[in-house]
Parts: structure tokens; sequence; C-alpha cells
């Protein structure tokens, strides 16, 4: 069992790493940071001024992206009315 949870953070591990890799090296130094707010956050509380004046960037936008990709969902996509059973009562 150990074994096999081993196995796997690895695999998400390198899957990440090399995910993350692709991602920076395909659109540009410092994409890697929208991914993992986490990896701002501590590096700018070290620099300071500019950094951490931007940090709010990094955890505002990710969240307004999923937002906005839910209301997105919900118009491409919109839930079908529910009918009634014959009896009259609604589907549970």
């Amino acid at each position: 069992m150990v074994r096999k949870i081993a196995a796997e953070l690895l695999g998400t591990g390198l899957l990440v790493y090399f995910g993350v890799g692709v991602a920076t090296l395909s659109f540009g130094f410092g994409t890697a940071g929208f991914s993992f707010a986490a990896g701002v956050v501590g590096p700018a509380l070290i620099v300071g001024g500019t950094a951490l004046s931007q940090v709010w960037l990094f955890i505002v936008a990710p969240l307004a992206g999923g937002a906005v990709a839910a209301g997105l969902h919900r118009v491409l996509y919109p839930e079908p009315p529910v009918e009634p059973l014959a009896s009259g009562e609604l589907p549970v």
C-alpha cells in the first residue's frame, strides 16, 4: 500500500513538474506563477516592495477566472427543466 501511494505521489509530482515546465517554455517565463500562487507569496514576503504589492493578482485572478468559467458554463450548458412524474411529483 505504501509503495502505491509513493508511486502516485511521485507520478503526480513529475506530471506537474513537466506540465508547468512545458507551459513555461511554451508561453514564456513567468507563466508558472499563475498556476501556483503559493510559489509567489513566499518570495514576495521576503523581497517586499513592488513584489508584495502585486501578490493580490495571483490570488484574485484565478478566482475571477473560475467565476467567469462557471458563469460561461451555465450560459452554454443550461440545466434542462425538471418534468413532473406521472403521479405529479417532482423527481428527486
